[in-house]
């Protein structure tokens, strides 16, 4: 029986790697619904410009769901695929009942901070196991992610 994926990878590793996805996946479905609830939800002063950045926030978090799925794939593991599966293992919580600019930033912010910090840990993995792939999927995103995340920190200042 062999040790490798389909792709080159020591299956061992492709498996831990795939369970930090899947916690990552998990992680950016809770996001993606407090961020549609905050796009719903908001009032104030600033509710054209937070429901629009909302909109835009979910809108690429929804991309990334799908691209971190995919990958997890391609690595031949299974993707969760269940939201009761999502709340279980998401660090993230459900964010019910905001609707002001300042709380739905903060937890907006404190999201971000989660995955963020999920991811650094993917790609030091994945570069560990010589996993390229995930490392450039997961690099990719990080530079968003710092970058909303200095938009957001402007906003709460």
């Amino acid at each position: 029986m062999t040790k490798l994926t389909n792709i080159g990878l020591q299956k061992e590793d492709s498996q831990q790697i795939a369970d930090k996805l899947n916690e990552l996946l998990a992680n950016y479905h809770l996001y993606y619904q407090n961020l549609r609830g905050f796009h719903w939800n908001i009032k104030g002063v600033n509710f054209f410009q937070l429901h629009s950045k909302f909109e835009e926030l979910y809108n690429t978090a929804l991309v990334r769901i799908d691209a971190i799925a995919e990958r997890i794939l391609t690595i031949g593991q299974q993707p969760l695929h269940t939201f009761s599966d999502y709340v279980r293992v998401s660090s993230i919580q459900e964010a019910a009942n905001l609707s002001t600019d300042k709380e739905t930033v903060t937890a907006t912010h404190q999201n971000l901070t989660v995955i963020l910090s999920l991811e650094r840990e993917i790609m030091s993995l994945a570069a560990e196991t010589g996993d390229e792939g995930t490392v450039g999927l997961i690099s990719e995103d990080i530079n968003e992610i710092e970058k909303t995340l200095w938009m957001l920190n402007a906003f709460l200042s």
